[in-house]
């Protein structure tokens, strides 16, 4: 577990050096921390004892593994956001499929009604401005929500500090991801990077850490 805390320390500390760079405007410190912070997030996951099982551990791990590779991508010069759009996809894919392995699908209408409500929202903000991409940010934008929804499917079901991990991880992936959409598409909004990537790294820790077995709440 110790060795777990030090790479999640380790990842705070590279995740705000990465924030702090993107105002300072050191672009070499940025392709650095950027992905440093995700990577040691990943070794967190892998380093945890007592895994919720070793399924779920493994799916996380790739999901972690996908998400570095967008961070890769989206900081890359030249035009890779669909890149680093499909990475991510990809890498929420693997979380639903760990959020379902214990669970299978679950359905509790309020929790549905209020998942489309907000994916109805963010996609009438959006959909005038993506253009071109309009079938890659909706592929996207649902499987994001469905995302979000098992996690707070699960944690419904189990109320344990996993699977609350895993809920708070994705609702604070999908509050980091809609401010990038709005950001890029709608409107640039203030401190962008600061609301973006604290929220981003935030989510990436809860969900590394909903691998570790904990006691029911």
């Amino acid at each position: 577990m110790l060795t777990s805390f030090a790479f999640s320390a380790a990842a705070i500390c590279s995740g705000i050096a990465y924030i702090w760079a993107a105002y300072a405007g050191g672009p070499l410190l940025r392709y650095l921390f950027k992905p440093l912070s995700t990577a040691l997030i990943l070794l967190t996951a892998l380093t945890l004892p007592e895994p919720v099982s070793h399924l779920y551990r493994i799916l996380i791990a790739v999901g972690l593994l996908f998400s570095l590779a967008g961070d890769i991508f989206l900081m890359l010069p030249g035009d890779f956001f669909l890149w680093g759009l499909v990475s991510f996809l990809v890498a929420h894919v693997f979380f639903v499929a760990a959020f379902l392995e214990q669970t299978g699908l679950q359905i509790h209408g309020h929790l549905l009604i209020l998942f489309t409500l907000y994916g109805a929202l963010l996609l009438y903000l959006l959909w005038p401005h993506v253009g071109a991409l309009r079938l890659p940010v909706l592929m996207y934008a649902l499987v994001l929500l469905l995302m979000g929804w098992q996690a707070s499917e699960r944690w419904w079901s189990m109320r344990s500090a996993s699977t609350l991990l895993a809920m708070v991880g994705a609702l604070l992936f999908i509050a980091s991801d809609s401010i990038l959409a709005l950001d890029k598409f709608r409107a640039p909004i203030p401190h962008r990077d600061l609301l973006i990537m604290s929220s981003y790294y935030a989510a990436l820790l809860c969900i590394a850490w909903s691998v570790h077995h904990f006691e029911q709440l």
